[in-house]
């Protein structure tokens, strides 16, 4: 099956696309189109072929850190996302994701992060949209979703301290 995912990555002081791209190349990743907007990351764009989610993920990450071992990963998309992000992978209008949300406040999801701009975990959202707005969502970008979020989730657990995480567990369940 074929999964579609982001890797986004620091990469040290002074490197450049060429090079990473070159690198990525002779060690046999051409699935993944290399692109720079902010200098010091990149962002990897597989188009990757394998028996599952997790098995084109982890090769991947596996492939990248063999390659560009000083790289460092800040996400895999997709996982965090607004109403927008959502709506386009499901093909509608933001406005109708904001209907839903607004109209079903019980059940929808919860953000991450609110603010001027919300953020959700992509899984959730595409769960809820299934099971209570009847939408058809494919196999794979659920697939894709669970890695990317439990990746960016155990990446981000390695930050916390365990006496913060025992003192406050009850309180955040």
């Amino acid at each position: 099956m074929e999964y579609e995912f982001t890797l986004k990555l620091t990469l040290p002081a002074g490197s450049h696309l060429e090079e990473v791209v070159e690198r990525l190349g002779a060690a046999d990743c051409t699935d993944a189109l290399a692109g720079i907007g902010q200098a010091g990351r990149v962002a990897l764009a597989f188009t990757r072929e394998a028996p599952s989610a997790r098995a084109a993920i982890l090769g991947a990450l596996e492939q990248v850190r063999a390659t560009l071992p000083e790289s460092r990963l800040l996400e895999i998309t997709p996982d965090f996302v607004g109403l927008s992000d959502v709506a386009e992978l499901v093909g509608v209008s933001r406005q109708n994701m904001r209907k839903l949300m607004l109209k079903h406040v019980a059940t929808f999801p919860s953000a991450v992060h609110e603010g001027s701009s919300a953020v959700w975990h992509l899984l959730p959202l595409l769960k809820w949209l299934q099971e209570h707005a009847g939408y058809s969502v494919p196999q794979p970008l659920l697939d894709v979703a669970h890695i990317a979020m439990q990746v960016n989730l155990a990446k981000e657990s390695k930050q916390r301290e365990p006496d913060v995480q025992r003192e406050f567990s009850v309180l955040v369940a």
